[in-house]
């Protein structure tokens, strides 16, 4: 075995990417994930932060203003307290699900598009390897590892500038904010809040962006064969070329015996003589020619004569008629119309050495 066969130099075939799917290996980016979520919720606060605002405030105002618990006085208990955190749950609830169900949807809608509808417990099977401190020991020394720890320092480094950059804008605009409505400050810093956030996701998307590329590309390695490898899947595939062979043959024995046994049945078997031998059958009932029943060359041609002797089946020589009929015809045809006479006269003379007709 040469030193290079172990190699994995082939790319993957659709059968070991099918299994690799089926356990659970895909082409996936975290980053794409974690993005893309980040963006559409903080694009979406940044469009309805106006309603959003407003809907916060009603929610303050409706449950911890000093009106609110007026009617409570002298007579608050712990019953009423967690009647009113229940109700200001809910309502606080109905305010974030707009922005949670965009996040949840678009969760699920970047999963499809960068795999599509996948389910597998495979992932979820016990893996004596994960607990192993050998493993482990690999893992936090692996190429995985360095790669990780490179997209945490990227992050930092891109969103912590952008952060820094907005912030600074924003330490300057503060000394405006003296002695304005509190209500537009609040609203005027939470947008400015928003549009920071939703930058910092815009750069985060140029680290999905690497990240996707680079697990595309490992994938692509891990999922490499070696040549036996695709050779044995072919095997597996397409079944072993000896095994087929056999089972070929194993079919023609089979079919050479069914053909046999029909020898019996013939009228009469015409021959080369020793070439060729053609077994032919005519009821009137059933066709309007003869029949061929069976059909063989040198050993099969033997065979043929021989169970023909054994069940007193006739025998004709004629040369040019046996290998014509075997060239054209195959067993269960009727004999073509240009034979008609020659088989005909053979029969006739079949049926006379057996008092068929006179």
């Amino acid at each position: 075995m040469s030193a290079g066969s172990g190699e994995k130099t082939e790319k993957a075939t659709p059968k070991k990417r099918q299994d690799a799917r089926k356990k659970g290996q895909v082409r996936r980016s975290v980053e794409v994930n974690t993005t893309f979520c980040c963006v559409v919720m903080f694009g979406l606060l940044l469009i309805i932060w106006p309603w959003f605002m407003d809907k916060l405030i009603g929610v303050y105002r409706e449950f911890y203003e000093t009106q609110s618990v007026v009617p409570y006085v002298g007579t608050f208990e712990v019953n009423d307290f967690k009647g009113i955190l229940a109700r200001a749950m809910l309502s606080m609830m109905g305010v974030l699900l707009p922005i949670l169900g965009a996040a949840l949807i678009a969760g699920v809608a970047i999963n499809l598009i960068q795999i599509g509808f996948l389910f597998t417990t495979e992932s979820l099977g016990m893996k004596l390897n994960r607990i192993s401190p050998v493993s482990g020991f690999k893992r936090m020394f692996s190429i995985n590892t360095l790669v990780d720890l490179l997209k945490s320092l990227l992050k930092l480094a891109f969103v912590g500038f952008v952060a820094y950059s907005d912030y600074r804008k924003m330490l300057d605009e503060f000394p405006n904010y003296v002695g304005a409505d509190v209500y537009k400050t609040v609203v005027h810093f939470m947008r400015g809040a928003f549009q920071m956030a939703l930058k910092m996701c815009i750069a985060m998307a140029f680290i999905a962006l690497a990240d996707y590329l680079y697990q595309w590309w490992k994938y692509e390695k891990d999922l490499r064969m070696t040549k036996q490898e695709v050779k044995d899947e072919y095997k597996l595939m397409e079944g072993d070329p000896q095994i087929k062979g056999k089972i070929r043959q194993k079919q023609r024995q089979m079919s050479a015996m069914r053909m046999m046994s029909r020898v019996p049945e013939a009228d009469v078997v015409i021959t080369n003589p020793t070439h060729y031998a053609v077994a032919l059958k005519y009821e009137e009932s059933i066709s309007s020619a003869p029949i061929v029943v069976a059909k063989g060359q040198d050993y099969i041609a033997r065979k043929i004569k021989e169970i023909a002797i054994e069940h007193n089946v006739h025998i004709v020589e004629n040369k040019p008629l046996a290998q014509s009929l075997y060239a054209m015809c195959e067993v269960d045809d009727e004999i073509p119309a240009e034979f008609y006479q020659a088989v005909a006269d053979i029969l006739v003379y079949v049926y006379r050495q057996k008092g068929k007709v006179r």
